[in-house]
């Protein structure tokens, strides 16, 4: 008794034999049963072998499975048709392996591709960071660019699939950049120590000789003496903070007590010095009433009335300090008024305010989200997240506004 079907037979005495172009091949021998029973088995293990293939093209269509590994599969199963135990299309299956392979390899090289894509877009990222970086190497604007060399390197971290000899090569070019920008900072503020050095030495020497000098009753040459005091002292810059406040201290006693004794020689000029503490009071009053909302007409104004201030002559030694706080005031108004302006000008224009915003709002919104899931450690994450971005937007509004 034999059992046949299109692809196949099983002859009487249980060799199993497969249809295919090239003619019969024998594919096994079936004794467990009747020889239909043999056909149905390895007609099973054809349709096994059908379905690992069909599930091969799904995977690969779906973009599940790996193209490398769809192809190395497709080879094996391709190449053990020729010997394969099984009864049915083998032909068909032959067709479909063939084309399997030929889509896992169009997908290998799409990959390829992509990714070679995505190291250009990451390398062209980091070479804008570079470029950027070498431009602010001659940067005078100490505190904000220093600030932007530090975003820069979070920047550069988080972009990612740059071989390894091209980032070595961007990052050596970064990092010369960056030590450039930081050798010429430390030189500017190396100087400006200097500088506070040699105007605190000169300054020392101005107070030596105004202390000496306020004991003069030589009025006429000491009063010239000391207004020249007071000139080198503006011409020779600033010390420390500290130095400064002790420095000026000292020398603005030594000058009020020389003026103050020759005040009370010249107590007939009284009247003089009155009538120019009036006119000096009249112009505080005209800067007192100015409209800071008008700053660019208040500044002028008060450029005027500073030029008829200085020069009125001197008043009551007692009026002095009063005067001069009540102008100072006045004048820090309108200064006042105009930094305000200015730096609502500065703050709406800055292009970085305006992208750390953007960034604070977008950290909050991750936030709300990370608190919806009730994930601690996501919530932990973003918190922190939002918390470092609402500093950076502080630091850089802080830094806008000085």
């Amino acid at each position: 008794m034999t059992a046949s079907s299109e692809w196949g037979r099983v002859d009487a005495d249980g060799t199993v034999w497969l249809r295919t172009a090239a003619g019969e091949r024998s594919v096994g021998s079936w004794q467990a049963g009747t020889p239909e029973q043999g056909l149905a088995h390895f007609t099973r293990r054809y349709e096994d072998l059908a379905t690992e293939v069909t599930l091969l093209e799904t995977r690969l269509k779906s973009g599940a499975g790996d193209p490398r590994g769809t192809l190395a599969q497709a080879k094996t199963l391709r190449d053990s048709l020729p010997t394969a135990a099984v009864v049915g299309d083998v032909a068909t299956l032959d067709t479909r392996l063939e084309a399997l392979a030929v889509a896992a390899s169009a997908r290998i090289e799409e990959a390829s591709a992509a990714r070679s894509a995505a190291r250009a877009a990451a390398a062209a990222a980091k070479e804008k960071l570079v470029l950027e970086a070498e431009e602010l190497s001659q940067s005078s604007s100490w505190k904000a660019t220093g600030d932007r060399f530090r975003a820069i390197v979070d920047e550069w971290k988080a972009i990612r699939g740059v071989d390894r000899k091209t980032d070595e090569a961007l990052w050596k070019r970064f990092a010369a950049a960056r030590d450039t920008f930081t050798q010429r900072r430390g030189a500017h503020f190396s100087s400006l120590d200097q500088q506070r050095s040699q105007a605190r030495a000169r300054k020392e020497e101005l107070v030596a000789q105004a202390e000496e000098a306020a004991e003069s009753s030589e009025w006429g040459p000491t009063a010239s003496a000391m207004k020249a005091m007071m000139a080198e002292w503006k011409a020779a810059g600033r010390a420390s903070k500290e130095a400064e406040e002790q420095l000026w201290t000292r020398f603005r006693a030594a000058q009020d007590r020389f003026f103050s004794r020759r005040s009370e020689v010249f107590s007939e000029r009284d009247s003089e010095l009155v009538a120019n503490q009036r006119a000096k009071e009249a112009l505080i009053a005209e800067v007192e009433a100015l409209d800071p909302r008008d700053v660019k007409a208040a500044q002028a104004r008060l450029r005027e009335i500073q030029e008829r201030y200085d020069k009125i002559g001197h008043v009551p030694r007692d009026a002095m300090r009063p005067l001069d706080t009540r102008m100072r005031s006045a004048e820090q108004r309108i200064r006042e008024a105009a930094d305000a302006d200015w730096r609502r000008a500065a703050a709406s224009s800055n292009p970085l305010l305006a992208q750390l915003r953007d960034a604070v709002s977008k950290a909050e919104t991750q936030l709300e989200k990370a608190r919806a899931t009730g994930d601690a450690r996501r919530v932990a994450e973003a918190e922190a997240n939002a918390t470092a971005r609402r500093e950076w937007l502080a630091e850089a509004e802080r830094s806008v506004g000085r």
